[in-house]
């Protein structure tokens, strides 16, 4: 049993329909977009002031903070001033560790989130065995279950990698079997005392993690007959160009498979921007919908929940266990513009032309009919030219196909060759799953060849560049598919396209070549201006290249959710900053005017 029925052909996942509110989510309905508020939740104006910019840009569901009882019981008048200005949408409050404020807000809201794993914990005093552990959590869970089924209210069960509770942490740690094994534990509650209007989420800012965890929570729902519908969201996956590469990496290589019912793309932005952002990213992979068969068959033994590159030979700086490469189109750049673009691309695709003199240090591919024997310049062959590629002495023959031009006569040449590189491309709607089956024919055959994957997007915007290339490359990338990246847009410049490869191949925690920031996207727990700090802590730290920094709000999204960091920057209190090395916090309340400084010094004495 796998966690999607076919790898090669796009279906969405059959879950149960949930009723939260009056919107139907799941089951044959499209996917929903969400968003989150940034407010306080006692400041109800606000609150309904930014619901309502939600709402408008689309939002399906807006989600509202309640760290305690005030904060829930306030969503009421939030609510209520929501239908007098004639919005319907539902609202979800979101708990972490405050059982009565779950309560509360259940009477209030059309929808609660809890995280179990700090739902539940501390544990009672004496609570030793496993019946007694079970025992303790019916005790809270239930009559919150009860309540819910009383004012017809939805649940969603968030687990989040890092927050898990202690007893799971010491049972399974951090792991995706850890987050399943939490969820999997109140869904049997909720079965027992026959409650279904639950969604589930399990997220990460490692969006590896995130995948590989959501695909097996799918697989192990199946085994018991689940099929409640699933939330999708990449935490902290913090602003700007990486904020949109990274979500649409995980969240796309999900949405690939048709696994979803509803969105959110968490940015370090004001929260409407988030949802344009969503539904870019949903409506790219719903075109695939119905799309015409790719024959394929899946190699067997290929296993969705361990990440393993696929293993392929060393061919000068591709391949093997090398990071994936990226080259750089730079073919339509007039010849004195070639040296002022591409400057950080490991090879330069120059089609015809040749440059009349190669720059020290750089690697150029060109179009075979024009290859001439010189250092550091590989020819770019079709299968057109299928005679002057076996001939070809060149160190490395870089080989441009499709899946359907794999024959027989090619697999069995290829599987003879070490110095043949593929660039693989796809024109099909679905291009994840024919180039995943290309490499599953690969896998069978034992073919080593390296593989870079080519695309040429025909998009108006940058942002539609990096949502789709992230979610098409991305979702093969976490598969282990994939020695570099061409990526390829008429309507944009050179190094926007390098710039999108490297942030997709950090994104999939495959090359790092700047520093990675893990933010949150604010909420009403936030203690100081996150867009103005984030920018601030990134102006310093920019140059600290191969370092993960979490931003963070404030003390419950800080340890947890930052877990995946090396330094972490986070809200202890009004003015006051918290300064971590990995999940161990070395300095407490600082001023924030100071906590930039003390963080530079904190990395200096880790890192020399």
């Amino acid at each position: 049993m796998s966690y999607c029925k076919d790898y090669f052909h796009y279906q969405k996942r059959q879950s149960r329909e949930v009723k939260i509110g009056s919107l139907l989510l799941g089951g044959s309905n499209p996917v929903r977009l969400q968003s989150m508020t940034n407010t306080s939740t006692l400041d109800t104006e606000g609150s309904i002031a930014q619901a309502q910019a939600i709402i408008e840009a689309g939002g399906a569901l807006v989600r509202l903070t309640a760290q305690g009882v005030k904060e829930a019981e306030n969503l009421a008048n939030i609510r209520q001033g929501l239908r007098e200005k004639g919005y319907t949408t539902p609202l979800v409050a979101d708990i972490h560790f405050n059982p009565k404020a779950a309560e509360a807000a259940a009477c209030h809201v059309e929808k609660v989130r809890i995280n179990p794993g700090n739902f539940a914990d501390p544990m009672p005093a004496g609570v030793q065995s496993e019946d007694d552990v079970q025992a303790a959590i019916r005790a809270r869970f239930v009559p919150f279950l009860n309540l819910c089924k009383e004012h017809q209210t939805a649940i969603r069960i968030g687990v989040n990698h890092g927050s898990l509770s202690a007893r799971m942490m010491k049972r399974h740690g951090d792991t995706p079997q850890g987050m399943v094994a939490s969820c999997m534990e109140y869904l049997r509650i909720c079965i027992e005392e026959q409650f279904y209007n639950v969604v589930i989420s399990i997220k990460a800012s490692n969006t590896l993690v995130m995948v590989q965890t959501v695909r097996l929570l799918v697989q192990e729902m199946e085994k018991e007959g689940m099929d409640f519908p699933l939330h999708l969201g990449v935490t902290e996956a913090g602003d700007g160009e990486d904020g949109r590469i990274k979500s649409a990496v995980g969240i796309g290589a999900l949405l690939a498979d048709g696994i979803g019912d509803t969105i959110r793309v968490s940015l370090s932005e004001d929260p409407q921007v988030e949802v344009p952002v969503a539904r870019q990213l949903r409506d790219y992979i719903a075109r695939r919908e119905n799309h015409a068969t790719i024959a394929a068959e899946a190699y067997e033994p290929f296993d969705p929940f361990q990440f393993h590159r696929r293993d392929s030979y060393r061919c000068g700086i591709v391949g093997g266990a090398q990071a994936p490469v990226v080259i750089a189109d730079i073919s339509h750049i007039q010849t004195e513009e070639k040296s002022q673009a591409a400057l950080e691309a490991d090879f330069y695709y120059v089609g015809q032309h040749l440059p009349e003199q190669a720059e020290a240090g750089k690697r150029y591919l060109c179009d075979s009919q024009v290859y001439q024997q010189q250092a550091q310049t590989y020819p770019l062959f079709t299968l057109a030219q299928w005679e002057a590629l076996q001939q070809s002495q060149a160190d490395i023959r870089f080989l441009q196909l499709s899946y359907q031009e794999l024959d027989d006569q090619l697999l069995s040449w290829l599987s003879q060759q070490e110095n043949v590189v593929l660039l693989l491309r796809s024109s099909h709607i679905n291009p994840v799953a024919e180039m995943r089956a290309l490499f599953h024919r690969l896998l069978r055959e034992n073919c080593l060849c390296p593989v870079v994957l080519q695309a040429d997007y025909q998009v108006k915007t940058l942002e539609e560049l990096q949502l789709f290339a992230a979610a098409d490359f991305g979702a093969l990338l976490l598969d282990g598919f994939g020695d570099g990246l061409m990526l390829q847009a008429d309507s944009q410049s050179t190094q926007s396209c390098i710039s999108t490869m490297f942030a997709i191949l950090q994104a999939a925690r495959l090359r790092i070549s700047r520093t990675e920031y893990i933010s949150c996207p604010s909420c009403g727990r936030t203690l100081f201006d996150l867009q103005k700090t984030i920018a601030h802590v990134k102006a310093g730290t920019a140059h600290l290249k191969g370092l993960k920094i979490a931003i963070m709000g404030c003390i419950v999204n800080g340890p947890g959710e930052m877990a995946d960091a090396d330094y972490g920057y986070v809200g202890a209190g009004r003015g006051k900053i918290s300064l971590y090395k990995g999940q161990n916090c070395i300095e407490k309340n600082i001023p924030e005017e100071e906590a930039l400084a003390r963080l530079l010094e904190l990395i200096q004495q880790y890192e020399g």
